[in-house]
């Protein structure tokens, strides 16, 4: 197992790189820092000097990748593609590319735990409730209550995420007024600004989600194993919960596992609506405002999570079923 792992953080470590380096290349190649400079002081006077200052004070002054007025390891090291791109693999982050943005590595630290004070009850709780309601399907099977429950899990991944959205804020705030319909304050106020996003989340994933496991709960159900169970008089539920669930798990782990990086990184569309300050909420602000720094920052920690993540899956394979085993 040491030597998969090592083998896989090799394999991580080649992706990431090959991602910061396409990505280095896209925005210093397609926009160069003088057109960096031009989007971000705006205006109709854009002068040379202007130009030229803002380049100055975020290190944009500097050759691309070799700085032939140093010598030694600074012909490399006082560039751009060091100062912007190496940087990153030592979670040096720079500051960011408007004004008023400031560190970009402080940002991410508080912004973090916003998004998580969102994004972690919501992956507890999907994973709880669509196992849930999929197993409930599958106990149910061949009745109207089945039928009718899938009917409903299409329905619901068939409607956007907007549309909870929206009607979500109508009904809870503006009607009912159980919760704020946007903002946040930090503390234990923010039980009450998290509640209505984590619950339009949880509904709007909640028919994909319980919908596959219900198929995978359906071909467990159909093995050897499982007829033996019954053979030996097992209840239905105790089948589903000690067998059928036990051996579905590669599934679930796999699927619950690919939105483990937006647990860390926030969602977009549920941040910007719901006026979380969070990491989300910080890339639309970076993409609307064509901050190529904060841009580059995110897409290099999304692209680690990733591969954190899926390396924790694999391990996670060989816990639920004695059976895998990395080599």
């Amino acid at each position: 197992m040491i030597s998969y792992i090592v083998r896989r953080l090799a394999y991580g470590a080649l992706v990431l790189l090959g991602v910061n380096l396409a990505t280095f290349f896209l925005f210093f190649t397609v926009n160069t820092p003088d057109d960096m400079a031009r989007l971000n002081i705006g205006g109709k006077r854009v002068t040379p000097e202007l130009i030229e200052k803002w380049k100055i004070e975020r290190g944009y002054d500097k050759p691309l990748y070799v700085n032939e007025a140093k010598q030694g390891a600074e012909r490399f090291t006082q560039t751009i593609f060091w100062e912007r791109s190496v940087s990153l693999f030592t979670l040096n982050f720079g500051r960011a590319d408007a004004e008023s943005a400031g560190e970009i590595g402080y940002q991410i630290k508080s912004r973090m735990i916003v998004s998580l004070q969102m994004a972690l009850p919501l992956f507890i709780l999907q994973v709880f409730a669509s196992t849930a309601f999929a197993l409930l399907l599958v106990m149910f099977r061949h009745t109207r209550f089945d039928f009718w429950g899938v009917v409903l899990c299409v329905v619901m991944l068939s409607i956007s995420s907007l549309f909870y959205i929206i009607v979500g804020q109508f009904l809870f705030s503006k009607l009912l007024r159980l919760a704020p319909i946007s903002g946040y304050a930090p503390g234990l106020d923010a039980v009450k600004f998290m509640m209505l996003p984590v619950l339009l989340s949880l509904i709007a994933r909640l028919g994909t989600e319980a919908r596959f496991y219900r198929v995978m709960f359906l071909e467990e159900i159909g093995k050897d194993y499982v007829r033996t169970a019954r053979a030996k008089g097992l209840a239905e539920h105790v089948v589903l919960f000690r067998h059928v669930l036990r051996n579905a798990l590669i599934p679930i782990i796999t699927s619950a596992g690919s939105y483990l990086p937006y647990v860390f990184l926030g969602s977009l569309v549920f941040e910007s609506f719901f006026g979380l300050p969070g990491l989300g909420a910080y890339v639309i602000e970076a993409i609307s405002g064509q901050d190529f720094a904060i841009v580059r920052t995110m897409v290099f920690l999304g692209s680690l999570l990733y591969i954190a993540t899926y390396i924790l899956i694999d391990l996670a394979y060989t816990w639920v079923d004695p059976r895998v085993r990395l080599g």
